[in-house]
């Protein structure tokens, strides 16, 4: 079977008769272009305060630099193709072009976020993009701020957790990000694991008997799992924390964009869940992920302003140019970089958080995910593990015992990866057990306590029209290894 000729792809003429901004090699030329025009535009604001002297102890050869920059790229190189609709592995992909633009723009003037001092231009993009961030969950007043990554994010929300519930325990679902029970034992606070259904989405049976136990003081409710992409039901979630007086915090780092298209259409997501979210205390998001930013971009939201207190500190030297709020005052994180708040401003000015905007590039990976576990409920080779909620794929090659399961899954995946560059295939796998195999209804003999099967992540909207390739890849890399 071909592969989709990316060729074929024209570049079309917007409303303005300009060319369109593409990413991967069809956009390289124009992206390369409006960084040479950052590049300039940055050189003569800089001139604008007078000409200096550089200090002789930062010059550098240009032909060393251009000697260790052909090292550089040759090493970078040995990357996998994290760009292509062949790479289904894990949750990466590039970021938007207008992304990498305003990154690589502000980067130049390099920014600190923590203190207006450091960053005034950049603290106030900080603040609107939080507050687009905000209006997609639904929140009203609230507090905010971008954070490096969802792992420190979903620190700072458990750590606000701790001090409004001091002494109490905070429960998580046991497929949720292993991020959670990391920080509770940083903070000092006792997890909890819930047990899963069936779908892999949090039992709220085992929730009520811990809430009616006492001792639970917050509940994190996953909306996506990084494992399988399944979403707890955060609708009933709250209403069971509620009668029980616990807090909810919504660990959104991978599923939070699909906020965009939570509408129960044909190609979109469950809807109740998504909006429960503007009823519960925190949430957290990844802009690095579907937010199509450059890595070292989370974000945490409170729903009440007031948890602001937890955050107070002072500093003699950081806070003096301005008496507005300091975003430094109610982020754990010190120094941030500013061009990160940047990048995602930009972004957002092109591809807004609509259906329309940001929501049309969530549409092509979830459509991927449903016509894909089609083909594999319609195939004898391939098993599906259980149905897509969002665009994550479990699956595995159809085999009577765990371990056959484990070894097919990892030749196609080790096979797959070392195939030349234009046939190849990258994929990832995902540990399972016996009981997550029965629940699931899957007759499998267990002659391994564990083992390994195949998972796709399909989040960029190239892959669709690679699905039936992609299956096909898969089963020729089985009967390859048979």
């Amino acid at each position: 079977m071909t592969t989709p000729d990316p060729s074929r792809a024209t570049r079309n003429a917007g409303p303005a008769g300009e060319g369109l901004l593409r990413g991967g090699p069809a956009g390289a030329a124009e992206l390369g272009e409006q960084v040479r025009a950052a590049v300039a535009e940055m050189a003569r604001w800089m001139s604008e305060y007078g000409e200096y002297t550089p200090h002789p102890s930062l010059d550098v050869e240009v032909g060393a630099l251009r000697r260790a920059t052909e090292d550089l790229r040759a090493r970078l190189r040995e990357n996998y193709p994290f760009f292509h609709p062949r790479y289904v592995g894990q949750m990466l992909k590039p970021p938007h072009p207008a992304a990498v633009v305003g990154y690589v723009t502000t980067m130049l003037i390099n920014p600190n976020n923590h203190a207006l001092d450091g960053g005034p231009a950049t603290a106030r993009m900080e603040k609107e993009v939080v507050a687009q961030l905000a209006t997609m969950f639904g929140f009203g007043p609230h507090l905010g701020h971008l954070t490096s990554s969802g792992t420190i994010a979903n620190l700072e929300a458990l750590f606000v957790a701790r001090e409004t519930h001091p002494g109490r325990a905070v429960a998580y679902s046991a497929d949720a990000h292993y991020t959670h029970s990391r920080m509770c034992h940083l903070l000092g606070v006792r997890g909890m694991a819930v047990p899963v259904t069936a779908e892999g989405t949090m039992d709220l049976h085992a929730l009520e008997e811990l809430l009616r136990a006492g001792g639970i003081g917050t509940v994190v409710a996953t909306a996506g799992t990084t494992g399988l992409g399944t979403i707890d039901p955060v609708h009933e979630i709250v209403a069971l924390c509620r009668r029980y007086e616990a807090r909810v915090h919504v660990d959104a780092a991978y599923g939070g964009f699909f906020r965009l298209i939570a509408d129960d259409s044909p190609d979109g997501v469950a809807a109740a869940p998504f909006a429960a979210i503007a009823e519960c205390d925190s949430v957290v998001i990844d802009p690095h992920k579907h937010g199509l930013q450059p890595y070292g971009c989370g974000a945490v939201l409170f729903n009440d302003p007031g948890v602001a207190r937890h955050f107070l500190h002072d500093s003699p030297y950081t806070y003096f140019t301005s008496d507005e709020l300091h975003l430094g005052e109610i982020s754990l994180e010190c120094s941030r970089a500013g061009a990160a708040a940047a990048a995602l401003w930009l972004t957002l000015r092109l591809l807004p958080l609509t259906p329309g905007g940001l929501g049309a590039a969530l549409r092509p990976g979830r459509r991927a995910a449903l016509a894909w576990a089609d083909r594999i409920e319609a195939s004898e080779r391939l098993t599906l593990y259980q149905r897509p909620q969002l665009d994550i794929l479990g699956y595995y090659p159809t085999r009577d015992r765990l371990s056959e399961i484990d070894e097919a899954s990892a030749h196609v995946l080790t096979r797959g990866m070392r195939l030349p560059p234009a046939r190849s295939l990258f994929v990832a796998t995902y540990t399972v057990d016996a009981a997550g195999l029965a629940a699931r209804g899957h007759r499998v003999r267990a002659d391994v306590p564990r083992g390994r099967i195949l998972r796709s992540v399909l989040m960029k909207p190239e892959t669709e029209q690679y699905v039936p390739w992609l299956h096909q890849q898969v089963l020729d890399l089985l009967a390859d290894g048979d």
